[in-house]
């Protein structure tokens, strides 16, 4: 069979996705440009997709305190598996049974997730109640359960895509062969809805890896807690707070540190594991948007 040729729509679309994903990795590439770009060249000339001048002393920088980054890696791992696990978990356990249709107050349950969404208590009473009820302040527990945890967006996205992906009729040939509610939700709902649950687990992931408000507001005195987001803010206030020393002794060591190409050193090293896990789950995402999505 002949193929057809591509007509000028088909062309005018490739070529409009083409520049707009070269739009989106120009920036990526000028910030890998900066941060081996020599700190001279980058002051006086700006940033350029063409340096003048190379330079690993940002990098070299940042690999003086490997341990510590190391450890922070570690950390931002641990919370980002863990936590996603976890989000994924409750938002699916909760999303199930809002699915049921016919579930005794099902409709006051969704209005209470959905009134979540749009009132909270605020930062303050959030604060109070982690520290003062559940204790979490310095301890690891500080990275992982606050405002993460269970995502209100998750539980209608996941709740709508069970109601219109997973026809009624498994449901009810399950309950006709003696299965129990949790062996459906485990064996039925949970594989059907992979494509949903890998694309909010990716938004959780997203969340949790890029967080830095947790760290600031909870771990005070445990820095060997921090993850990579809470280092590297602490690492660019301390070059900040270097650099603008009136100390002779502080200010001559400032002159030999990288101070803008170590921002983008350090910008690019909290970026980089996220550019390499995100397009392996890209095939779930267009799926689990459009499945999970508000039908009208």
């Amino acid at each position: 069979m002949k193929e057809k040729p591509f007509s000028k729509y088909h062309i005018s679309i490739n070529v409009v996705m083409m520049l707009w994903t070269i739009i989106i990795v120009l920036p990526f590439l000028l910030l890998f440009l900066s941060s081996i770009t020599d700190e001279t060249a980058l002051v006086a000339n700006g940033y350029s997709f063409f340096p003048k001048k190379f330079s690993l002393a940002s990098y070299s920088y940042i690999i003086k305190s490997g341990g510590v980054i190391l450890r922070a890696y570690g950390v931002s791992i641990v919370v980002t598996l863990v936590g996603t696990l976890l989000n994924v978990l409750l938002s699916a356990l909760m999303a199930y049974p809002l699915s049921i249709k016919n579930l005794p107050g099902r409709k006051f349950m969704m209005f209470f997730v959905f009134f979540t969404m749009l009132f909270n208590g605020g930062i303050v009473p959030s604060y109070i109640m982690w520290t003062g009820t559940f204790h979490v302040k310095d301890t690891i527990f500080a990275q992982l359960l606050p405002n993460f945890l269970l995502s209100a967006w998750n539980v209608m996205m996941i709740r709508t895509y069970f109601t219109s992906s997973i026809p009624d009729g498994l449901y009810e040939a399950a309950e006709i062969d003696g299965a129990s509610q949790f062996t459906i939700f485990w064996k039925i709902v949970l594989p059907l809805g992979k494509p949903i649950l890998v694309t909010m687990g990716t938004f959780a992931g997203l969340a949790y890896w890029n967080d830095w408000t947790n760290g600031l507001y909870y771990i005070v005195k445990r820095t060997d807690l921090f993850n990579v987001q809470n280092l590297l803010n602490q690492m660019v206030q301390n070059i900040q707070y270097i650099a603008q020393s009136s100390d002779a002794n502080v200010g001559s060591a400032a002159a030999n540190i990288p101070a803008t190409g170590i921002q983008m050193a350090i910008a690019f090293v909290a970026i980089l594991p996220i550019m390499l896990i995100f397009p392996s789950f890209q095939k779930y995402y267009a799926k689990g948007i459009a499945l999970g999505a508000v039908k009208g």
